[in-house]
């Protein structure tokens, strides 16, 4: 407004009549550059579409010129009849307009373009976290039924020879599901948490091979209350019970490991394997494709499920990197 009332008594009217003249075409001027931003925030142009705004924001600069000269010539002292003169500032008013309005439907146009690509990120990631959820969900779903078919075929063979022993699973069975339905509520567990109610199914495995099987679980009391994800330890240690014992009639140590690298929970499920007679020495069965697909999901990373064999022992590494 300053520029403009300078500019015009540069033309020689009095600076009051700069003034007046200053304080109308601006504020007429404030009143166009809010229509055309109003507009832009329900509507923008296609890319190649954007001459439509060169073309409105010249139709809106004349509009406004003329208006402005409207007003004006309502105003006493005839200001319009001197300041609107041909070939006195007509020009500068012009370019003055179309500048100003430009710039404004520019800056609009960048500003609802990056919220309009916000909101579209933000609902991409919100259909990402739902597609990983529903995956993490199917994952664990499919757990469930199959370790509960190999239980159940365990189960069966026992009830003629032993049906004391088919009652003590059946039992064992039931607390695990049931601990398997609390926990699908919480991504996360405590890793004390995990370790009993894995406690549970080595439980079952026990009943299953009697004295075949022993397990030594050594977890740092420091790391009793670590972060894990909910059922991951199991299938790992299913794996290990699978190729541990099945190739072989002797009995056999399972070892659960624990330890913390920096930031990172690291666990290791080390079972002996012969790798002569072994289906699968360095496999990855259903159970361990399940835990690096989740924690692919969970952490953006495909190397946090390591598997290596040597000296006759499997050893299946879990990274767990803990939340903040």
């Amino acid at each position: 407004m300053l520029v403009h009332a300078w500019v015009l008594s540069a033309y020689g009217l009095s600076w009051k009549l700069s003034a007046i003249d200053s304080l109308v075409s601006n504020a007429l001027l404030l009143g166009c550059s809010w229509l055309i931003s109003n507009s832009l925030r329900y509507y923008l142009p296609d890319n190649n579409r954007y001459s439509y705004l060169l073309a409105l924001t010249g139709l809106v600069a004349l509009f406004w010129m003329l208006l402005s000269k409207l007003v004006l010539f309502m105003l006493p002292d005839s200001l319009a009849n001197y300041a609107f003169v041909p070939g006195k500032t007509y020009p500068i008013r012009m370019a003055v307009g179309v500048l100003i309005l430009g710039t404004n439907t520019l800056i609009h146009v960048l500003w609802y373009t990056v919220q309009q690509q916000q909101e579209e990120e933000d609902r991409r990631k919100e259909a990402e976290a739902l597609s990983r959820e529903v995956e993490l969900m199917k994952l664990r779903d499919q757990l469930h039924p199959h370790f509960l078919f190999n239980s159940l075929n365990s189960i069966n063979a026992l009830i003629v020879a032993k049906p004391t022993q088919a009652r003590t699973m059946i039992q064992q069975l039931a607390d695990f599901l049931r601990g398997t339905l609390r926990k699908e509520e919480n991504t996360w567990n405590a890793l004390a948490d995990e370790i009993s109610h894995l406690q549970l199914y080595l439980d079952i495995e026990k009943v299953r091979f009697g004295h075949r099987l022993n397990t030594v679980i050594d977890i740092p009391e420091a790391l009793s209350t670590a972060q894990i994800p909910a059922m991951l330890l199991q299938p790992a240690v299913e794996n290990a019970i699978k190729f541990g014992l099945y190739d072989t009639t002797e009995p056999i140590t399972i070892d659960i490991i624990a330890r913390q690298e920096g930031s990172k929970l690291v666990l290791e499920i080390r079972n002996p394997y012969d790798p002569q007679t072994s289906r699968q020495p360095d496999g990855t069965g259903f159970g361990l494709r399940s835990i690096q697909r989740r924690l692919q999901l969970l952490f953006g990373q495909s190397d946090l499920l390591k598997t290596s064999g040597s000296n006759g022992l499997f050893i299946t590494t879990i990274i767990v990197p803990q939340p903040l």
